[in-house]
């Protein structure tokens, strides 16, 4: 057993691109469906992947993995909304007041 063994790539699934097209469905009708829609890039997390949050104007937000910062800024370009990294911008008020307004029903 090889303590400093490198990490090799995950095989990809043969699901990855029904998935992958799924993801991208979402985010394309959260994005037409409500106005003002930014996006917000988070870091990875021991935990979690990068992923990107889509927040509405009214606050409403959605949260999806992505594979790497330049996927979600190109995915943020093809949608045409904004892009943050929360590291440097923190998140929307209008999210945190959309969230406690709706904890009871997510």
């Amino acid at each position: 057993m090889s303590l400093f063994r490198r990490r090799q790539r995950p095989r990809q699934r043969a699901d990855d691109g029904a998935a992958r097209a799924e993801t991208l469905a979402h985010l394309r009708n959260f994005t037409a469906t409500r106005t003002g829609v930014e996006a917000y890039l988070e870091p990875v997390t021991a935990h979690d992947p990068h992923t990107v949050v889509l927040v509405a104007k009214d606050g409403e937000w959605t949260r999806r993995r992505v594979p790497g910062p330049a996927e979600a800024r190109s995915l943020a370009h093809e949608l045409g909304i904004p892009i943050y990294d929360v590291h440097l911008t923190g998140y929307p008020a209008r999210m945190r007041r959309w969230s406690s307004a709706h904890r009871g029903r997510r």
